[in-house]
């Protein structure tokens, strides 16, 4: 009797119908299903551990502005060191600016004072993204990836309406329940003169807790057409209460 070679090319025709068979006659498991009470306090624990944890940090944030239909060349652009303390809020402090004066006076610098009395102590808990502040509900599907990373996806919607309160999805890794990314458009507009915005940030883990990395927001209106800003951060330096 004549027996096939482990590596022949025959016997890899045969494996491979066989894994074909057995693959027809034994589906795989349903999805895990999740229990969303436990996803929700396991979300809150998660932000609650930064908060609680990280001290201050200090991190540089690149803006970007573009303006219409051209998003290859910036209207503006600004880098700023910005540090945060957890008794005191954010700082900023301009390294480099281009572009349109005007956009960088009324656009990024607004911003950024908008930025530091959103992170004062006794506003920043509101924009917490915790079930405190938003009513979070998961969304069909199971476990998705997401940039390399098992996430689980969450509808959210603030309890009350604010510029940088968000209406949209929310993803938080599968195992540890931190943010991964946040999108969706803004719950109220800032002014009267401005149109819905959409915005998304993207979350990494650092030194243990979820930093951004990445930010975008466009808004439309009909008297300025549509802007992009978009914020890249990149080199924290985090204190926690244990490094202190």
């Amino acid at each position: 009797m004549r027996f096939l070679q482990l590596n022949s090319p025959t016997t890899l025709i045969h494996s491979s119908l066989i894994l074909t068979v057995l693959a027809l006659f034994n589906p795989a498991a349903p999805a895990q299903q999740l229990d969303q009470p436990a996803v929700i306090r396991g979300i809150d624990a998660a932000v609650m551990a930064r908060v609680n944890g990280i001290t201050s940090y200090s991190v540089t944030e690149h803006y970007t502005v573009y303006h219409g239909a051209d998003q290859t060349h910036p209207t503006a652009q600004m880098t700023v060191k910005t540090t945060y303390s957890r008794s005191t809020g954010k700082s900023y402090a301009i390294l480099s600016e281009s572009g349109s004066a005007l956009v960088r006076h009324f656009g990024l610098e607004t911003l950024l004072d908008n930025e530091k009395k959103i992170n004062l102590p006794g506003n920043v808990e509101h924009s917490w993204i915790t079930s405190a502040n938003y009513e979070m509900t998961l969304k069909p599907g199971g476990i998705q990836r997401l940039d390399g990373r098992d996430c689980i996806v969450l509808s959210i919607y603030p309890h009350q309406k604010a510029p940088n309160l968000i209406v949209g999805a929310l993803w938080v890794d599968a195992h540890d329940y931190s943010i991964v990314r946040l999108e969706g458009v803004a719950s109220q507009v800032p002014s009267i003169f401005a149109g819905t915005t959409h915005m998304m940030r993207q979350y990494a883990n650092i030194n243990g807790f979820a930093m951004a990395t990445h930010a975008r927001a466009e808004s439309s209106t009909f008297l300025y057409g549509t802007t992009v800003v978009a914020i890249d951060y990149s080199g924290y330096t985090i204190q926690t209460k244990s490094t202190k």
